[in-house]
């Protein structure tokens, strides 16, 4: 177990969320009667969507709203409601918490903001409600959110104006957001789909529950399957971690949108590393491998989430594309090409079913091209989708129709509706179309999306969202667990200087080039003899990060005479960049041979853990950002395949007549860098730049070496 998660195994125990998303009896704290007050919407809300349990009305000032009695305080209440919602100001909060502890209440709901986000009172105040929460057994959701919607119960403890539909078609899709109205715009969105949404809840600031509980809750529901987020931090990112990997067990998709890509790191980096491996990049990294699918757009969530929920199967292998004209053929190439998405090449020979479903002088391609041959013979499009449902070598299916006109359309759907209504279909069926011309009526679309066929209003948002699901199902998700290895590093923060950090990782297997270190002119001349000539001198100091930079690197010295010069001026160097540094001495190693330079490096976030990192390194590591994130838990062939998603991989692979890299020593050096951090805690940051890669079976050096410990 990680310090991370030992830290969030002594956290407070987890909320039971049943009461607070299926109550049997509510209390609104501020109930009104004035059009828009959030305690009148509230009351509304349950009375128009025929909520059975007890409603409670709390206002001092009023003996009844709307026919029902109104209680003068929390105190008056009967114990044990199970949920209070608090449409009062924020002045009351507290206090009003405070009440419902005293009477068992089992969750509040907590509009009011103006807590954490609203400085240094508010957030001792948010503190007091989680302490309040914890002591009273009671959930929090919120402050700062907009309530929640049970749609399977019909049950909304919400301010936005609610009407709870008959559920939709598909597999149940549950929302968590810690945006309150982004968890209303998702709902809407799906609910436009005729998706069957089970639940909706804003987390707001989490005082005292956060996404992680409603995770888990939704990961133990057997009516859902897929689960859509918005997050912005995730508070306890180990847990969230462990309900990730549940749902993939239990196969369920969870599909998260994370604002924030661009946000300055927590902490400034003390390498290059670190300064890589930012916290959304780290994060993400985490997060895919737990088997969560990422979107980069509130349409792209929405659309994946809808496949996911919609498709009998999601969308894996090779995708078949039946389109009506040749530009669009070219267009559907190229994007597909950008996006990854493997389009199994069609002929006569290798598509007998297809052919024979074909007019002869129509080609046989994917992207199909029928031309207006359809209008001519609409039975083709059925007889395609059949040819296309039973070729193995495709795992999805997308139609790219033209809607010009209802007279076409009403020639074009119901051979489509016919080939995807009545059987059972294995494979993923996606309806889009080009135009926006005639769409489908609202009777063919509700009987397109009961077939479990999802209509998109372009062929690109359909490719978009299938190429997320597609990179899922090439995810090598096996996993190793690592071998620790501790090191013993010298008690204190900061960073360790070259010399020392070899001379620690050199017993963990890294391997650095001959070489030792010297504190006088006549040690470095009596090291270059023992290793032999040429040599290179590096200086060495912990406040000295970047050597280089300093004139404090000196190569290909070819006997003694040159060392003992170079060791004078590389002292002069380091003197007229920064007269205040004070050099231990100096690094005399063998001059090596050349090969291929990478990067290989590690870092250990406060909450995540330690990570990874593998890229094409030297002085331009950080320029070209070309670089792969792997976590503890990767095996060596998974590395090795995710060194090939690297930008400059064929460099590995023997570009232009070069012999082919050892990349399995490169592999074997990331698992090294991960047993290292997975069993020396004190280290933060580690750095081997540049890494030389020789040739298939020769092995890797690294040159240079950073640990910066905590």
């Amino acid at each position: 177990m990680t310090d991370v998660q030992v830290l969030e195994a002594k956290a407070a125990p987890r909320p039971d969320v049943r009461r607070l998303l299926s109550p049997r009896s509510v209390v609104v704290v501020g109930a009104s009667d004035k059009p828009g007050a959030l305690g009148a919407t509230v009351v509304t809300n349950l009375e128009r969507n025929g909520f059975a349990g007890d409603i409670h009305l709390i206002n001092p000032k009023r003996a009844e709203i709307g026919g029902r009695p109104c209680l003068a305080s929390i105190d008056d209440l009967p114990m044990e409601v199970d949920v209070a919602v608090l449409a009062i100001p924020r002045a009351g909060v507290l206090d009003a918490v405070r009440a419902l502890g005293q009477r068992r209440c089992g969750a509040a709901i907590i509009f009011s903001a103006g807590f954490a986000e609203g400085g240094e009172q508010g957030l001792a105040d948010q503190h007091e409600l989680a302490r309040i929460a914890a002591e009273a057994g009671m959930v929090i959701e919120g402050p700062n959110c907009l309530g929640l919607v049970n749609y399977a119960d019909r049950i909304p403890l919400t301010f936005v104006e609610t009407l709870v539909p008959q559920p939709g078609s598909g597999s149940g899709i549950g929302i968590v957001s810690q945006s309150g109205a982004m968890a209303a715009v998702l709902a809407t969105t799906f609910l436009s789909r005729e998706m069957n949404v089970r639940l909706s809840i804003s987390t707001g600031n989490e005082a005292g529950s956060g996404v992680e509980d409603y995770v888990e809750h939704l990961v133990g529901d057997a009516d859902t399957q897929v689960i859509a987020m918005i997050v912005e931090q995730f508070r306890q990112p180990q847990r969230f971690l462990a309900a990730a990997r549940a749902a993939r067990a239990a196969g369920k998709l969870i599909v998260l949108l994370h604002p924030g890509k661009s946000s300055a790191a927590r902490e400034s980096a003390a390498t290059h590393t670190g300064a890589m491996a930012g916290d959304y990049v780290l994060m993400r990294a985490m997060v895919e491998r737990a088997g969560v699918v990422f979107a980069e757009t509130l349409e792209e969530l929405g659309d994946i989430a809808e496949i996911a929920s919609r498709c009998p199967a999601l969308p894996s292998g090779g995708l078949a594309v039946l389109g009506e004209s040749g530009a669009f053929k070219a267009l559907t190439l190229d994007l597909c090409e950008e996006l990854g998405i493997d389009l199994p090449v069609l002929d006569d020979a290798g598509a007998p079913a297809v052919r024979a479903a074909m007019p002869d002088f129509v080609a046989v391609s994917n992207p199909l091209d029928i031309t207006a041959q359809g209008l001519v013979e609409p039975a083709i499009y059925s007889r395609l989708v059949e040819a296309l449902q039973a070729d193995d070598r495709f795992g999805c299916i997308v139609t790219g129709i033209i809607q010009t006109d209802a007279t076409t359309m009403a020639i074009k759907l119901p051979p489509l509706l016919g080939a995807v209504e009545g059987g059972a279909r294995a494979k993923p069926l996606i309806y889009a179309s080009l135009d926006e011309g005639t769409a489908p009526s609202r009777e063919d679309l509700n009987r397109l999306r009961a077939a479990g066929v999802p209509v998109f209003p372009s062929t690109e948002r359909a490719f978009r969202a299938i190429a997320r699901l597609m990179a899922l199902s090439k995810r090598d998700l096996a996993e190793r667990a690592p071998a620790p290895v501790a090191l013993d590093l010298p008690v204190g923060r900061g960073v360790i200087p070259e010399y020392q950090a070899k001379a620690f990782l050199a017993p963990a297997g890294i391997a650095f080039p001959p070489g030792d270190f010297a504190a006088t002119p006549e040690d470095a001349v009596a090291i270059a003899e023992r290793i032999g000539f040429p040599v290179a001198i590096k200086a060495q100091a912990a406040a000295l990060g970047h050597k280089s930079d300093a004139g404090g690197v000196i190569l290909n010295l070819a006997d003694e005479a040159a060392l003992l010069s170079a060791w004078d001026r590389l002292y002069a160097n380091v003197a007229a960049y920064d007269a205040t540094l004070h050099l231990d001495g100096v690094l005399v190693e063998a001059m090596g041979k050349r090969g291929v330079e990478l990067i290989v490096g590690a870092k250990r976030d406060p909450q995540w853990g330690p990570v990874v990192l593998v890229g094409f390194g030297g002085v331009t590591a950080e320029l070209l950002q070309d670089a792969r994130l792997l976590t503890p838990d990767m095996t060596a062939a998974t590395i090795i395949a995710e060194l090939g998603k690297l930008k400059s991989a064929p460099l590995l692979h023997g570009y232009r007549g070069a012999l082919p890299c050892d990349v399995a020593a490169v592999a074997q050096l990331a698992v090294q860098m991960m047993d290292v951090m997975a069993g020396t805690p004190a280290i933060a940051e580690v750095d081997l730049n540049p890494v030389i890669v020789f040739p298939q079976g020769e092995g890797v050096v690294a040159l240079d070496a950073l640990i910066y410990t905590h």
